[in-house]
């Protein structure tokens, strides 16, 4: 059973050779708006910038979108269901937030799995005078409403993500035993309006072992 799941990672990892190793946070989003990728305007860039390079890069060899569940969907779709994140290697935090519990439930039941397709890399920020965040504003035609909701509150403005490079993806199978010992994030966490947010699979990267089925390494790579 483990082979099948090597294979499949293996099949979609021939799709990355042509990922870039350096992204540029101004010319990410940029390429994002001018394809009208609808999430360009998101603060945490780096996240949907790999999204969207999946959607680029394996769509022919993995249903994007994959199935849904509810009002909830995954990334992908090969043999099981996939999500795709991003995830700094410079950073003392080895935990994933990935998809919707409940419908991570639901796939794992239908499937017996599912799968966790994870860029790692390192992060610079170099925004002390917060150029690339008004830049992003302008870009943007103005504050959004969740920054004005976080200046109302008084709350520290986080210095935005301006580079990644890429150092490897992973792939990682997610079934029972991993939501057992993983745990789970925004639980009993509410909205600003009240209702209760929907609690979310955490991953912690220091618990997988042979969760990790196979993993692609650029750091000796040249950048594209």
């Amino acid at each position: 059973m483990e082979r099948k799941y090597l294979n499949i990672a293996q099949q979609i990892s021939e799709k990355f050779d042509e990922i870039p190793i350096h992204w540029d946070g101004r010319k990410a989003i940029l390429e994002m708006k001018d394809a009208n990728f609808p999430h360009w305007r998101q603060m945490e860039w780096i996240g949907w910038y790999f999204q969207f390079l999946c959607g680029k890069l394996l769509k022919d060899g993995v249903k994007i979108p994959g199935p849904k569940y509810g009002n909830l969907e995954f990334d992908g779709f090969k043999e099981i269901p996939w999500d795709f994140k991003a995830h700094a290697t410079n950073t003392s935090s080895h935990q994933i937030i990935v998809n919707d519990s409940e419908a991570t439930a639901k796939a794992t039941t239908e499937f017996g799995c599912v799968g966790l397709i994870l860029a790692m890399g390192e992060v610079k920020y170099n925004d002390d005078e917060r150029t690339f965040q008004k830049w992003h504003e302008e870009l943007k035609g103005g504050k959004s409403e969740y920054e004005l909701e976080r200046i109302k509150r008084g709350a520290w403005s986080r210095l935005r993500k301006v580079e990644f490079r890429l150092e490897q993806i992973s792939f990682i199978k997610i079934d029972d035993s991993v939501l057992v010992k993983c745990g789970s994030f925004q639980r009993d966490f509410r909205n600003s309006n009240g209702m209760p947010r929907r609690e979310k699979v955490l991953v912690d990267l220091e618990k997988l072992d042979e969760e990790i089925v196979f993993l692609l390494d650029f750091q000796n790579r040249f950048s594209k």
